[in-house]
């Protein structure tokens, strides 16, 4: 992909009747970056993510992924676009194994491919000790990284990941973020999460929304140098308590 702006919301809102889920959001990501997603519980995070891979049609505005738009162009862009959703959809009676085997079937991934990539996953997120049960049985923590590793299944070039780390004990979240370190090298990566020290962590930038409005772009680094400086800095930029 020669596009060097992977992530574009053009003018991104949702209205429901009187109430404004998100109102002109507009920003690009380019090729490469990790970018937080910021905002109170509310703000708009998940409506945005929502509308820029194309699971919620827009009331204004339109996205795109790759130079793809999402409306569109809609199988270009699910190709190269891995999605992690906040408390994505599983098929409880399945196990790990047969759900990600179909997750790849359903992207019409050829066999081979599929096996090496169903074998990647399931080290990279920790699966091996529940691969053949049902996810009916798993912890949430567990469910999160069956969700993790069906948005990195085909190898995309961009993911989105919505709260990526709910539910995950603090071991699980440290591997979670040498993940996201590991494969910010070769793609470009959109993260929403409610732990600051997450953007410090695996972050070079952070877009801050407030309200269904992008109020903050900018370098993680201008949210402060410590927890509290960024905690004060949040909490200076959101109206919402």
């Amino acid at each position: 992909m020669s596009n060097d702006v992977m992530i574009e919301a053009n003018g991104l809102s949702k209205y429901y009747r009187m109430f404004a889920a998100t109102e002109d959001v507009s920003f690009t990501v380019p090729k490469g970056q990790v970018c937080a997603f910021l905002g109170p519980n509310g703000a708009g995070k998940s409506t945005t993510m929502k509308m820029l891979t194309g699971f919620l049609a827009p009331s204004a505005g339109s996205a795109k992924i790759g130079g793809y738009d999402v409306a569109s162009e809609r199988l270009q862009a699910a190709e190269i676009l891995g999605y992690l959703p906040e408390n994505g959809p599983l098929y409880p009676e399945m196990t790990p194994a047969s759900f990600l085997k179909y997750v790849g079937q359903t992207r019409q991934m050829e066999k081979e491919d599929l096996a090496t990539r169903l074998e990647y996953v399931q080290e990279k997120c920790g699966l091996g000790s529940v691969w053949g049960k049902t996810i009916a049985k798993l912890s949430r923590g567990y469910r999160q990284r069956v969700g993790m590793a069906q948005a990195l299944l085909h190898d995309p070039e961009v993911l989105i990941l919505d709260e990526p780390t709910s539910g995950l004990d603090p071991n699980q979240v440290q591997g979670v973020r040498d993940l996201v370190q590991e494969l910010s090298e070769n793609k470009t990566i959109l993260l929403s999460t409610h732990i600051l020290q997450e953007v410090k962590a695996v972050c070079s930038r952070v877009l801050l929304i407030d309200e269904g409005r992008l109020v903050f772009d900018g370098d993680g680094n201008e949210l402060g140098d410590s927890g509290s400086a960024m905690e004060e800095k949040f909490r200076e930029l959101t109206t919402s308590e």
